[in-house]
């Protein structure tokens, strides 16, 4: 995890879309300011044809007041002007993501909550990296995918972990798996998933070298973490859920082809 780039500290005020846009044009509007302001009256053309029209939003800082090694917070994320939905969600499903103690849930729920909890508890070299981007868009669907990486002071190395939105753009909703899949097809998803991941072991040297190893270490486990993307529905891993840490975040691709009645008619592509 890259550290101690130059920057300074930086409140995140509210609301959160004028946090996002301060935050834009403290640090990433590349044309003038007075671009930003134009955003949702162009909202409506933009997006009928290729999705939500996103913004980014990029910042870094290090805790105020702090010398020498100090705490940090990188931020590079989205918010959807003129759907206030969908960029609280972001903002509030990256701040739990952060969150570690799976006995009590966490005590914030914005950014701006997390970077005043961040300042306050970090150790000197902590750093948190937040970030939000989009997979894939259509018409109807925009797929966000969300990474968060943390270093804690002391630790061998970093942890992170990564979570999909599927967002219905008439509905203004997140989906769940359950609305992406027909009644009653969860056992045939898992079943295409088990077939894709079988293959993507068969492709790594370390897992064919000794299966039953692998296996016994390594078993293959379901996830809801789906996205849906131009070539299938993608299924993404933590670290250390399927494979060894050096193997990073996997991602295994079940094929269109292989989800015929698995996946809901209005989710598949058009056929020839």
């Amino acid at each position: 995890m890259t550290r101690r780039l130059a920057s300074t500290a930086f409140p995140l005020p509210r609301p959160l879309l004028a946090m996002a846009l301060a935050l834009a044009l403290t640090a990433c509007a590349s044309g003038p300011k007075g671009d930003l302001s134009l955003v949702p009256a162009q909202l409506d053309q933009e997006t009928r044809q290729s999705g939500l029209f996103s913004q980014p939003v990029q910042w870094s800082g290090e805790r105020p007041g702090c010398t020498g090694e100090c705490p940090k917070l990188v931020i590079d994320s989205l918010v959807f002007p003129g759907h206030p939905r969908l960029s609280e969600l972001v903002d509030h499903a990256l701040a739990t993501m952060t969150w570690l103690d799976q006995d009590r849930p966490a005590p914030y729920d914005t950014l701006r909550d997390y970077q005043a909890y961040f300042w306050k508890t970090a150790a000197p070299r902590d750093e948190t990296n937040l970030i939000a981007r989009t997979r894939y868009r259509n018409q109807a669907l925009t797929v966000i995918e969300l990474n968060v990486g943390q270093y804690q002071t002391g630790m061998a190395h970093g942890v992170s972990g990564n979570q999909f939105i599927n967002w219905d753009n008439q509905a203004g909703q997140a989906l769940t798996i359950d609305q992406l899949l027909r009644p009653g097809a969860r056992p045939a998803f898992d079943a295409a998933l088990r077939t894709v991941h079988a293959q993507w072991v068969q492709a790594h040297r370390d897992a064919v070298q000794d299966p039953d190893n692998f296996t016994r270490m390594w078993p293959f486990v379901s996830s809801d973490n789906v996205a849906i993307t131009d070539q299938g529905l993608l299924v993404k891993y933590q670290s250390y859920e399927i494979a060894p840490y050096a193997w990073g975040q996997p991602e295994l691709l079940i094929p269109y082809d292989r989800l015929s009645g698995v996946l809901r008619p209005q989710f598949l592509p058009p056929q020839p």
